[in-house]
């Protein structure tokens, strides 16, 4: 299929959901080295959230996008939960009205997505956030109209970005104030889109 339509959400949702069983340890280990220890626990009720939503009836990309959004804000007060909200709502308001987007359109939603997030966090690309990965991702899939080489650019990225911010320090957020113990590690919010966008590609 050369488009982007609700059945692609719904097997996104479900992948994700399905990834998560192994994940939530893994990330609430890297979130216990920086935070709260809670990352991974966090994404899992939120995912089940998304999962529960019944989004088989929606007559649009744009009121699945707004339901997943209504689901997400009601699964967590986190504020990756609450920018992974934001992110939805955008992407809602871009497809307003439209069954299927094809996916060369998928950049564009990825990148207002990102700035939206990035207004609402007040963080800024460089941070060693979530916001770095999406950055990376919406720059590989630019123009591309094949999901098989959508889906492999965007897992490409992810590691991409992943070893290009190991080595540097979190700006914002919790582990801010761990700046030098954060260096050799991944940040959880970034570690997390990647391994879901793993998960989502296949």
């Amino acid at each position: 299929m050369t488009a982007i339509t609700t059945q692609h959400i719904a097997a996104a949702v479900s992948g994700a959901k399905a990834a998560m069983g192994d994940l939530e340890q893994v990330l609430n280990e890297a979130d216990s080295k920086l935070g709260d220890g809670d990352t991974g626990s966090m994404l899992t009720r939120l995912i089940d959230r998304l999962a529960e939503a019944d989004t088989a009836t929606e007559p649009s990309l744009s009121d699945t996008f707004s339901k997943l959004a209504r689901a997400a804000m009601g699964a967590t007060g986190s504020s990756l939960g609450t920018l992974f909200a934001t992110g939805l709502m955008t992407a809602s308001r871009m497809t307003k009205g439209r069954e299927a987007i094809p996916w060369s359109e998928l950049a564009p939603l990825l990148s207002a997505s990102r700035d939206a997030m990035m207004a609402r966090g007040g963080a800024k690309l460089g941070d060693k956030t979530v916001l770095d990965a999406i950055h990376e991702v919406a720059l590989a899939v630019e123009g591309l109209n094949d999901p098989v080489a959508v889906a492999q650019s965007a897992k490409q990225a992810g590691q991409v970005v992943l070893e290009r911010f190991f080595n540097e320090s979190c700006k914002v957020g919790r582990a801010r104030m761990f700046a030098d113990k954060s260096v050799g590690m991944h940040d959880p919010g970034m570690l997390a889109f990647v391994k879901l966008v793993d998960a989502v590609a296949r």
